[in-house]
Formats: C-alpha cells, structure tokens, sequence
C-alpha cells in the first residue's frame, strides 16, 4: 500500500533525480581541442597561400623547369658544392627549355632560378611536415573532436596528390620541343591548391563556432542566397582555371590592349595552332595552346562572372543579417578590384608585380566567397536594439 504524504512534504532526492533531464548532445561539453586546430588550421591557410604566390612568382620567372628531377626527401638539401651546382646545371642543359629559349645562360644565372623552384618545393614539405605533425599530435592526444578525422586526413591526402601532380606538371616540360609546362596539367594544379586552401578555410569558419552554435545558427539559414554563392563560388573556380590556362602559355602577353584585343573583339587566327610541319593541329588544340582564343575566352568569362556577381551581391544585400551583408559587400568589392587587376595584367603585358597581385587577390575573392556562403548558411544572429539582425 502506497505510503501517504502530507501535501507540505518535499520530493525526495531520488525522485528530484529521477526528473532531472539528462544533458543532450548539443549541449554537452565541447570535445576536442577546437581552437588548437583552428590556430593549426589557418596556419596551414597562411602557408598554402604562401605557396600560391611563390608558386605565381616561379611562373613568371621561368624558374619551374630549373629542377629536372622529383626527389621528395633527398631534394630537401640544395647543391652544397660548385660540383653539385655544374651537375644541376648540366641536368638543365639538356632540356628543351634551356636549348631552345636560354642557350648560352651563364651558372649564376640559373642559381637564380633554380633557387626560386627550390624554395617553392622546400615549402611544399614544410606544408606537408606540418600537416603531419600537428594531425598526428592531436590523433595521438585524442583531442580530435568527433567527425574531424577524416575531415582533417582529407587535407593530407590532396597535400600528397598535389606533390604527385606537380612533379606531373614539371615533366611535361622536360621533352620534345616544350619551354613550358603543359597549360592544362599547370590548371590542375592551381586548382587543386584552391580546393585545399578552400576546405582549409571552410573548415576555419566552422571550427570557430560549437556544434550547438552551428546548429542553432542553421535554421535560419537563406538557402536562396546559399545557391547563389555557391554558384559564384564554382563559377569563380573555373576562371581561376582559365587564368591557369593563360599563365601557362603566356597568354596574357599576346594582346595587351583592352577592351578590344589588338584592334579587334576576336582574334584573328584564333583556331590556328601549328604543328611544327606548315599546317595546323585539330581544333581542340586551339583552347589550350592558341594565345588569342584562350585570353578572349578568360576575358568573357570575366565579363560573365562580373555580372553575375552583380546579382549574388544585389540578393546578399537584402540579407536579414548584417554580418552576411557585410560579407556580400567585401564580395562585390574586391570582385571590382580583380578585375581591374585584370586588365592592368593585360595593359602592362603582365608585368610580373601587377600578374602576382592579380593572382593574389584571386586568393582573397576566393576565400571571401567562402567566408559569404558560410555566413549564407550559418548567419550570425545580432542585436535588435542595435539594429544589426
């Protein structure tokens, strides 16, 4: 028979436990070292973008044929001796680059070179050295936090591809008739270091707020504004491309007048490419190796992508959130400023400071576009007294 209590009596303690809700997932306590990763994580952002830069400046300097073999561990060390240096230089003679376009260059001349591609993979391994080390110390320190494992390998993994296809990239140079690399293999690679330094980046943004934070920040996401950053930010990748494609077989100095190219809006001869023996290789060619046809096609694509982030910036600034207009108005902006960049690159016949800047601020239109699609998705409550919802 039940006991009877008076109405003043209070709960007991095992009943108080038994009613008091157990704490959910979202609200534990955070596990892993969330802001040690991230610090690690722009790190890596910081370096990569490094990379990207002196990756440009071995471009415009012809330096990245300079190196005729792929040597991960033991090409850390550079020549050591006038021995080493003579045996470089002789491994470099005998490449197509050297016999056709540098006879006659002197040694001096191409430690120059040969020290710009040296510190451009030099800091490759370091990039990868400190992958390694920080993916490893906090695998073995358990400070992971849950569904970042594979996330974080992810990184490791391109990081290893990209040393594959550059040395992929390099070998196309060394044969035949090349002074160059291949303009296609040299926009592999470019974009595939943008797709490191985006997760890189993404992954930044996420990691500087809980898991409770993004999940409550989700619902009020704007999916229309996050389709159209998400199509501004592939259409930008595919001119990052077409750039590639023009650096590669310097395209940018064939046609240095703007807007019309050499008087006119399309290039004479555009679908010519000769073959070495009086004719013309297929047409396909053309959108690769013919100077005029691939500028004309990266200036349309500009003109395209310039308008079409007109309307992703006109639908960003109608957001409810002050900080995602914010980031549409950056957006907008250095959409302005790249593309003047742009035409400055083509005005000054892609002088080598103007051609880096114009590369770097493809870095920075790259990674704003992110940091807008972010806040698209997981937007950033303000304050209504303030006024900045």
């Amino acid at each position: 028979m039940a006991t009877k209590r008076s109405i003043f009596e209070e709960v007991g303690a095992e009943q108080k436990a038994a009613i008091t809700p157990a704490s959910g997932g979202i609200d534990a306590r955070p596990r892993g070292a969330r802001r040690g990763i991230r610090l690690w994580l722009v790190t890596l952002f910081m370096l990569v973008a490094t990379m990207i830069a002196v990756g440009g400046l071995t471009r415009l300097t012809d330096s990245g044929l300079s190196i005729t073999e792929w040597k991960p561990v033991t090409g850390a060390l550079p020549p050591m001796s006038e021995a080493d240096w003579q045996a470089e230089f002789d491994k470099y003679r005998a490449i197509p680059e050297y016999q056709l376009q540098n006879k006659g260059m002197s040694l001096e001349a191409f430690k120059t070179i040969y020290w710009w591609e040296w510190g451009h993979r030099q800091l490759g391994r370091v990039i990868g050295l400190v992958w390694l080390l920080g993916f490893v110390g906090f695998a073995v320190a358990r400070q992971i936090p849950p569904g970042w494992t594979g996330r974080l390998l992810l990184l490791g993994v391109l990081g290893g591809a990209q040393g594959a296809i550059g040395w992929w990239m390099v070998s196309s140079g060394l044969e035949g008739e090349m002074l160059d690399v291949a303009s296609y293999r040299l926009a592999t690679h470019l974009g595939l270091a943008f797709v490191i330094l985006g997760f890189i980046a993404w992954y930044v943004f996420l990691l500087g707020r809980s898991e409770a934070e993004l999940m409550t920040a989700r619902r009020g996401r704007e999916a229309k504004l996050s389709s159209l950053s998400t199509g501004l930010m592939h259409f930008v990748f595919l001119q990052i491309l077409l750039g590639a494609l023009v650096a590669g077989i310097d395209a940018g100095r064939a046609f240095p007048t703007w807007p019309l190219m050499n008087g006119q809006f399309f290039p004479a001869d555009a679908f010519y490419v000769p073959d070495g023996q009086g004719g013309s290789l297929p047409v396909w060619h053309a959108f690769f190796e013919n100077p005029g046809l691939v500028q004309f096609i990266h200036r349309m694509s500009g003109y395209l992508l310039f308008a079409f982030g007109v309307v992703v910036w006109l639908r960003g600034r109608q957001s409810s959130y002050q900080a995602t207009r914010t980031a549409y108005h950056q957006v907008m902006a250095m959409l302005v400023v790249q593309m003047a960049l742009g035409i400055a690159t083509v005005l000054t016949v892609a002088h080598v400071h103007v051609a880096i800047t114009h590369q770097i601020g493809a870095v920075i239109l790259w990674v704003l576009i992110l940091r807008a699609r972010y806040l698209s998705m997981y937007p950033v409550a303000g304050s209504i007294r303030e006024g900045t919802v």
